[in-house]
C-alpha cells in the first residue's frame, strides 16, 4: 500500500445498518482530500466475541488520507455523529469503523495500533478486504489470502448488490 491510502473497515449491528453504512461511507468521501477509490460488497455476519444481532460489513479503500491520528479522530467523530455509544467491550453498535491499515504504517501506541492487532482473525473484516485488495501483504502478517483458513468457521454472507441492498461509491 502507498502512503496517503488507508483500509477503513465498516460495521453496525443496530438500526439500519445498510443505511448507516451508506451514510459513512459517504462522510468518508467528504472528509477534506480524501477519495473513497473503492467499497467490498456488504456483507452480513455473525457478532464475534460479541451478542446481539448479526452485523453488515464491508471495507472501504481510501485515497488522500490524512495521518493516521487525524484519520482516527475522524472516524471516531463519524461514529459519534451516528450514536455510537461504548457501554462495554464488544457491544451492539451503531456504527463501527476500524482504520484496519494506514499505508505500509506499523504503530503500537495506547490510542492506535497497525495494522489492526485483529484484521487476520475476523472473517467479516478478512473477506471484503480480500475482494478489493486479493493479493495484500500485510507487515507482520504476510499474505492476507493465508489467513482465510484460520476464520473458515465463522457465519458470513457476502449480500448481492441487487440496488436495495449494497453501497455505493
Amino acid at each position: 500500500m502507498a502512503t496517503g491510502e488507508a483500509l477503513v473497515g465498516l460495521g453496525a449491528n443496530l438500526g439500519d445498518a445498510p443505511a448507516t453504512l451508506q451514510a459513512a461511507l459517504d462522510a468518508l468521501a467528504a472528509l477534506p482530500g480524501c477519495r473513497v477509490r473503492a467499497c467490498s460488497a456488504l456483507y452480513r455476519s455473525a457478532p464475534v466475541d460479541a451478542d446481539g444481532p448479526d452485523f453488515y460489513n464491508a471495507v472501504a479503500w481510501l485515497d488522500g488520507v490524512p495521518p493516521p491520528e487525524a484519520l482516527l479522530a475522524a472516524l471516531h467523530a463519524i461514529e459519534h455523529q451516528h450514536g455510537r455509544a461504548r457501554p462495554y467491550l464488544n457491544a451492539p453498535r451503531t456504527l463501527d469503523l476500524d482504520l484496519l491499515l494506514h499505508g505500509p504504517l506499523q504503530r503500537s501506541s495506547p490510542a492506535l495500533w497497525l495494522p489492526h492487532p485483529r484484521l487476520h482473525l475476523r472473517a467479516f473484516v478478512l473477506r471484503p478486504l480480500l475482494e478489493l485488495r486479493p493479493a495484500l501483504c500485510v507487515p507482520g502478517l504476510g499474505a492476507l489470502a493465508d489467513h482465510l483458513p484460520a476464520v473458515a468457521a465463522q457465519r458470513i454472507e457476502r449480500l448481492p448488490a441487487d440496488g436495495a441492498i449494497g453501497l455505493r461509491v
